[in-house]
């Protein structure tokens, strides 16, 4: 009795086939009643991207772009400064110094926003280390959309331009109370803090 049992359960899971490989379907390129226009090949759906083509975004930008795709707008530098001090200013700091409370924890120290280096540095470079992360640095791309990086990018270039700005752009009365404040030594960007 147990091997008809055992005899019957085998050829109860042999006859079992898979109905998928048989369902019907069309072959690449070929001509179709079903659809309107007679093709079975479908566009991708209008504002929607295919997968591994990102580049086509026209907000991602190469890391040595130096374009900004977005008009730059007094909101779209509120929504930056709200999305830095959200995100960047832990480790960053308020002004972008680096002197964030996360490095007095014990973590590395990010670089300065001010220093030569990322002063000069093209946009998409800040968009790229947002986007992958970069040293220990973790990556957002997952927490912060494209728009809102480059929400955080004109921020940051709203505070390298708050700290650098030339005294010759000055207003007379600025420059006055530039005149009036003490001097103080520039920080080095690798100085221990």
């Amino acid at each position: 009795m147990r091997l008809f049992a055992a005899m019957a359960a085998c050829a109860a899971l042999v006859s079992c086939q898979q109905q998928m490989a048989q369902q019907p379907r069309y072959k690449p390129l070929a001509k179709s009643d079903y659809f309107d226009d007679g093709m079975s090949a479908r566009q991708p759906v209008p504002g929607t991207l295919p997968q591994g083509r990102i580049e086509l975004d026209p907000l991602y930008l190469p890391a040595n772009s130096n374009t900004f795709p977005l008009p730059l707008t007094p909101e779209l530098l509120a929504r930056g400064q709200q999305r830095y001090n959200i995100f960047c200013m832990p480790c960053h700091g308020q002004i972008g110094d680096g002197n964030g409370f996360i490095p007095t924890r014990g973590f590395r120290e990010p670089p300065t926003f001010h220093s030569d280096r990322l002063r000069n540095a093209p946009l998409g470079h800040f968009f790229d280390v947002i986007t992958n992360g970069f040293g220990a640095m973790p990556d957002y791309a997952s927490q912060i959309p494209a728009r809102d990086r480059w929400a955080i990018i004109a921020y940051i270039r709203a505070l390298q331009l708050s700290q650098n700005v030339p005294a010759a752009r000055l207003s007379p009365e600025d420059r006055a109370n530039l005149d009036q404040r003490p001097k103080q030594e520039p920080a080095q960007e690798n100085a221990p803090r």
